[in-house]
């Protein structure tokens, strides 16, 4: 995992932002943070194994879909499915070592 802190690259209202391999943090403190980077790890994660594409393919598309679905950007974005895994698994440290393959689909 490459930590940039690049706060003019993060959107209004994020903290971090990743992009297999990078995780771009809005401030210095984010370095500091283990929760927040636990929760980038995990995006880390999905990119791989959805091979990078199409994960913002997809997570783009699911967007879109929930934004319909909830008419509201910040619950479209907390029900995004690899954000409902992440954030269901942010405070575990442990997490990844016992993940499945593909388990953000079981967060859908």
């Amino acid at each position: 995992m490459i930590v940039i802190v690049a706060k003019y690259l993060i959107p209004k209202g994020f903290v971090g932002l990743t992009l297999f391999p990078f995780v771009l943090l809005g401030s210095e403190k984010g370095r500091d943070n283990a929760v927040l980077l636990n929760h980038e790890r995990i995006h880390l994660f999905q990119q791989r194994e959805l091979l990078v594409l199409p994960f913002f393919l997809w997570y783009g598309f699911e967007y879109l879909l929930r934004l319909i679905q909830y008419r509201d950007r910040k619950l479209a974005y907390r029900n995004i499915c690899f954000e409902r895994e992440a954030y269901a698994n942010e405070k575990s440290p442990d997490y990844l070592k016992s993940r499945a393959l593909w388990k953000f689909i079981s967060y859908l």
